[in-house]
This record gives C-alpha cells, structure tokens and sequence, in this order.
C-alpha cells in the first residue's frame, strides 16, 4: 500500500493532514462518502518517494488537487515524471484543479465516480483479483 515509502515521508504526510488547502478540505469531506460503498480513500498517503493527496488502494487510484503553481512548465514536467513513476504501480492518477474542486464539486465528483466504477468493475480486474 505505500510501495517502499521511507519513514521521513510518512512524518511529512502527517503534518500536511493537519494543513490541507481548501480545495483539499472540499474534496475530502466528499471522498469519505465513498466509504459506505467499499471505498476508503486516505489524505496524504505517502506511496514510494512521493505523498499522493488522495489514495484509495482498493482500487489504486490516486487523486490530485493542484493549485496555480502546477501549471508552471517546470512543475507540469514533474508532474508528469511522477505520474510515470506512480503508474509502474499498477495506479491511476486523476487531476483537478483547486478551482474546479472549489466552484465544481458536483463536476469532480461525478468524474471520480467515473472512474471508481471503471476501475472496480469486475470486467477490468484479472482472474482472482478482488476488490479490498
């Protein structure tokens, strides 16, 4: 579930739980209504080198909401070098923008429940592979 994560990351993730943006506050009080139907996401879960801002195992998806600051050249390219290296685990990774997640809720969480429903349908998932 944390795929080799080193301890300083996991102090690291701790700290920002207790610091999280708005967008971030918004988007979590919506993803633990996911609970009730099998679906435990985590806030800032560390998973190998990085924190991912939301992860539900089950199905790997990780869920991230970026601010102003990743639409920088420079960030964007990290972003998706990270991407990289988190989907060689088997993870998916879906992006919102803060303002979307602010002023779009409704939006964002119909495309995460998209994608909850494609990645947890059993037709997607190989031969003894189950969902938990």
């Amino acid at each position: 579930m944390y795929y080799g994560a080193r301890a300083y990351l996991f102090r690291l993730a701790e700290r920002m739980r207790k610091n999280p943006t708005e967008a971030e506050k918004i988007l979590w009080n919506n993803l633990k209504k996911f609970r009730k139907e099998g679906f435990v996401f985590r806030r800032q879960h560390p998973v190998d080198f990085f924190i991912a801002d939301f992860y539900c195992h089950s199905i790997k998806l990780i869920i991230e909401v970026d601010g102003d600051v990743h639409l920088q050249e420079e960030r964007a390219e990290y972003d998706d070098s990270r991407s990289g290296e988190l989907e060689r685990f088997g993870i998916k990774i879906i992006r919102y923008k803060n303002d979307d997640v602010i002023y779009n809720i409704d939006s964002v969480i119909s495309h995460i429940k998209l994608n909850i429903n494609l990645l947890a349908s059993p037709s997607l998932l190989g031969e003894g592979d189950k969902r938990g």
